[in-house]
């Protein structure tokens, strides 16, 4: 398992954080950051570059899908994966139209969550 996947969980509800982050630790990786906000968020990829970034639609301070086009700025080859209660078509169709690469609707599974770790790197085994 290759452990050296860096991932940002932005979300404004800390249980959702800290389920998602305890679930990939539990898959081997270890480089998690978390960010409740916006602002974090991009003060974040400002600070470092993530292979993933779990997304959520609503912050407290922004629109996440507004996020996706400063955090494909910032940092191309992030895979920005969003992650929202609101799974209507519209809703995921206007996020990948706007560049991201997944979808996570919430309540979501800790095999959700290694199916897309699976999708962007195949290579991973243990997941």
């Amino acid at each position: 398992m290759n452990t050296q996947l860096s991932i940002l969980i932005v979300d404004d509800v800390s249980t959702v954080r800290s389920f998602l982050s305890q679930t990939l630790m539990h898959l081997g990786i270890e480089n998690v950051k978390e960010a409740s906000t916006a602002a974090q968020c991009i003060s974040e990829c400002r600070a470092a570059n993530f292979n993933i970034i779990f997304l959520d639609i609503e912050l407290p301070d922004g629109d996440g899908k507004e996020l996706i086009a400063q955090i494909n700025e910032l940092s191309p080859k992030t895979n920005v994966v969003m992650v929202s209660a609101h799974s209507g078509v519209e809703n995921v169709k206007d996020a990948i139209d706007r560049g991201a690469k997944g979808f996570v609707v919430k309540p979501f599974s800790p095999k959700k969550i290694a199916a897309m770790l699976k999708k962007f790197y195949p290579e991973l085994d243990n997941v």
